[in-house]
């Protein structure tokens, strides 16, 4: 089974009913089996940016209450990685949750990340494979 590892455009769409990728992201989730995978920055970003919907930050919160998210990375751990590609990647320029994500995929070869994030398209997983994606055409 693949591992979906959750970037912070999905989250926001799926809990955002005037995202334009809320269709798409509510389908999505309908054919996979939680939980999804992440990590803290990935939460970070998610709750700013519903900040100002109802329930906002505590219903990014709730996923990862109720295990439907999940936080399975451990930045301390991974850090030189993360700063690697955030280096490689510093004129796109890579945030640290995309790196931690890449890094995500590293760690679990069966994995693919769900994002609406089209650098996902020019990152690089263990520095030349394409990182497995789901995202909208």
């Amino acid at each position: 089974m693949t591992q979906i590892v959750v970037d912070t455009g999905p989250l926001v769409a799926f809990l955002n009913k005037r995202d334009r990728h809320h269709a798409w992201v509510r389908e999505v989730l309908g054919t996979v089996e939680p939980p999804l995978v992440t990590c803290e920055s990935v939460l970070s970003e998610a709750c700013f940016l519903v900040r100002d919907l109802p329930g906002g930050p505590d219903t990014v919160l709730e996923l990862v209450s109720r295990g439907i998210v999940q936080v399975s990375f451990s930045l301390a751990d991974e850090l030189d990685d993360v700063r690697r590609l955030m280096k490689k990647y510093q004129n796109v320029p890579m945030a640290i949750a995309d790196a931690c994500l890449v890094r995500m995929t590293e760690l679990e070869r069966d994995s693919a990340v769900l994002t609406v994030d089209g650098d996902f398209r020019v990152y690089r997983r263990n520095r030349r494979q394409v990182v497995p994606t789901i995202m909208p055409s």
